[in-house]
């Protein structure tokens, strides 16, 4: 079991039955899934930006992404529907957490002038959004090997009711909000 797991059932749970009154363990708040998206607007023009991006997802996440693709033609863009956009990887289980914790303790410290992420990326069902603007804060990238910067964005589904209960259990998983 990983460590943010074993944190997570002997720590959390405890506290957030305290805090927010749950009779049983099982209406705590939990984890359900990561989704990690890369958007590669470039790839119409040139197919081959398009595996750099499923490599470098594939290294951060341990896991094959699945190739997005356009639902509507959008003539200003060049984009017909059908063509492949992005990529996307939505962890659950084991690597889900192996991930959370790299993003909280590797990735986030080592963004540019870091000083939390924003508290207002919840949507008021207890989900968190946050954006990295580039795939180089993730250790496992070699930089020499980067053909173009990309960023990513990052949902962490929870089973949180609200943005408050969601807030205080990615507090207490050990996220670094700004105060």
């Amino acid at each position: 079991m990983s460590s943010l797991k074993e944190k997570y059932v002997n720590e959390v749970v405890p506290l957030m039955m305290k805090n927010f009154g749950y009779t049983n363990r099982l209406a705590v708040p939990r984890l359900e899934k990561i989704v990690v998206n890369m958007g590669v607007g470039d790839a119409i023009q040139n197919p081959k930006l398009l595996d750099a991006a499923v490599s470098d997802l594939t290294q951060i996440t341990g896991q094959r992404p699945v190739v997005t693709k356009a639902k509507k033609s959008v003539a200003a863009f060049k984009l017909r529907t059908g063509m492949s956009i992005g990529c996307k990887v939505t962890l659950r289980g084991e690597r889900m957490y192996d991930f959370l914790s790299r993003l909280v303790n590797l990735a986030l410290p080592r963004v540019r002038d870091f000083r939390g992420i924003s508290p207002r990326g919840f949507d008021g069902r207890g989900n968190y959004s946050l954006g990295l603007k580039e795939q180089l804060v993730f250790p496992e990238i070699d930089y020499d090997k980067v053909e173009q910067v990309r960023g990513m964005d990052i949902v962490i589904v929870t089973s949180a009711q609200n943005d408050e209960e969601g807030l205080r259990f990615l507090k207490l998983m050990g996220m670094p909000f700004q105060e």
